[in-house]
This record gives C-alpha cells, sequence and structure tokens, in this order.
C-alpha cells in the first residue's frame, strides 16, 4: 500500500517583521516537534524536520568520557610511533 501525501492549506500570519505559519497540534504531537525544528530548503520546496536533541553539550560530553575510566596510557605512544623524542623535540629544518 503506498502513502499518499496529506495536503493542507494554511495561510501566513504576521510575527514581528516575519511571517510564518501555524502547525496544527496534531501534527505537532505525530511528528515530535516541540521548541524548535529544522527547516531545509529542498528543490521540492520546504521540509520541516525533528532537530536531534541527542547531541550531548561539550560540559556533557566530558563528563560522559570522565565516567568512562578509558585507559589512554597507550595513545601519546600511538602519536609518536616511529618518531624518537629528539627528532620531535628538534625536528630539521
Amino acid at each position: 500500500m503506498e502513502k499518499q501525501a496529506r495536503i493542507r492549506d494554511i495561510k501566513l500570519i504576521s510575527i514581528g517583521n516575519s511571517r510564518g505559519v501555524r502547525i496544527p497540534s496534531e501534527l505537532l504531537k505525530k511528528y515530535g516537534f516541540s521548541q524548535s525544528l529544522l527547516l531545509e530548503e529542498t528543490e521540492q520546496g520546504l521540509l520541516l524536520k525533528k532537530k536531534d536533541n541527542d547531541k550531548l553539550s561539550w560540559e556533557d560530553t566530558y563528563k560522559a568520557m570522565a565516567e568512562e575510566k578509558e585507559d589512554w596510557t597507550e595513545f601519546d605512544e600511538t602519536l609518536l610511533d616511529g618518531l624518537t623524542d629528539e627528532e620531535f623535540d628538534n625536528p630539521p629544518l
């Protein structure tokens, strides 16, 4: 069974110096729209998308990494793989 697009007639409304649209509450609930959306310009028109709020802030990311207590002791060795301390401190000119 093929999905058929449902078309709605909506009007532009004034919002300060801009114009906006009202989205019916049943569509807001159906698509999980909350305070902000993503607006994408496509060849076929404008596309509204739910904003992905699963991204962590830098602070939250740091805290999550600290809680993991990962062992990074071999990281420095990997970065300097093939270089001696002398070559790293005094690169050839």
